[in-house]
């Protein structure tokens, strides 16, 4: 099918079939939508100019941010309201795990295929979708290119950090744990290595640490939809109950003599992966706590590699010796 613009009209257009994607695309099965959407009393097309986005954009927040606003740590719970770029936006309304109030897409956006299929997926969702002037989605977005579209939604829920640590559908946990990570960019790219690795669940730090701002859901590339997330008070006392129920905990740590590679020895058992801050690495208190420490060979005159691509290659491990394990 031929990509379109959003149609526009008073009213959005909203069908009532079931959500799925265009030729060629995952089926997304039955699908939660509607909603009331972040504001009311607009419409898409030329109305949008006269009867869109008051002043202080959606809830109140005022049109012009600065860096430090859009890189600023969610305050409470994972976050995720707010949804921007075209492939997070997909996902978001593929994986249905919460509810999409309302898509705002400017008003010249090229056509094109993505932006068909999230057209199609929200009118069969019944989600509102609003075109608005360029100038009004990019005053409003938290990251640097939003890429003419943003969503806005209910946070993502987090998963319980004790089903995490169970063994599901014959699958030993795999998880993720984030030391103190506190840009957005690379706890975004964090978590789509989580997805396309296999792994199970994050563990994130409620305090000093980024959650899901919009840079990060766009960095994920629609991950944080499909990766399960909790909060835990405080990371040195959830290691110490990953390790009473029989989940090796190892760190990344530029300092320790073992290699990356010896995670072999732990993969096929519960494990969990823990990744210090971009500057200062593993707390200490983190690495007492962690069972082994490891770091990666740097063979080069670069003396380390940041936190998303130490969890490439520690994720990757990790399903290589799974993968090369009998089942």
């Amino acid at each position: 099918m031929a990509p379109r613009k959003p149609v526009k009209s008073s009213s959005p257009k909203v069908n009532t079939g079931k959500p799925g994607r265009a030729a060629g695309g995952r089926d997304t099965g039955s699908g939660k939508g509607g909603g009331r959407p972040p504001s009311t009393g607009r419409s898409s097309g030329s109305s949008s100019r006269s009867s869109g986005p008051r002043e202080g954009g959606p809830r109140g927040r005022p049109i012009r941010q600065s860096d430090a606003r859009r890189s600023a740590p969610v305050a409470k719970g994972l976050g995720g309201e707010q949804i921007e770029g075209r492939q997070a936006v997909r996902e978001l309304l593929i994986g249905q795990r919460r509810k999409v109030k309302e898509i705002w897409i400017a008003q010249d956006i090229d056509p094109a295929a993505i932006i068909d299929d999230i057209m199609q997926i929200a009118d069969a969702a019944r989600v509102t979708v609003v075109e608005v002037p360029r100038r009004t989605l990019e005053d409003t977005a938290r990251s640097e290119a939003p890429q003419g579209i943003i969503a806005f939604a209910q946070p993502l829920e987090e998963a319980d950090f004790n089903a995490l640590m169970t063994k599901r559908n014959g699958v030993m946990p795999f998880l993720v744990a984030v030391d103190g990570v506190t840009d957005p960019g690379n706890l975004g790219a964090l978590l789509r290595c989580c997805d396309g690795a296999g792994v199970t669940g994050v563990i994130l730090p409620k305090h000093r640490a980024v959650h899901v701002t919009p840079t990060v859901a766009k960095t994920s590339a629609g991950a944080i939809e499909h990766v399960p997330m909790t909060l835990v008070p405080g990371l040195p006392v959830a290691i110490t109950q990953m390790r009473d129920k029989g989940i090796w905990v190892v760190g990344l740590d530029d300092s320790s003599e073992n290699t990356l590679f010896d995670i072999a020895n732990f993969a096929t058992d519960g494990i969990c992966i823990v990744l210090g801050s971009e500057g200062t690495g593993l707390s200490r208190l983190v690495k007492e706590r962690c069972d082994t420490v490891v770091s990666i060979p740097m063979l080069g005159q670069v003396s380390s590699l940041n936190v998303s691509a130490a969890a490439a290659l520690a994720t990757y491990e990790v399903t290589r010796a799974r993968l090369a394990s009998p089942a």
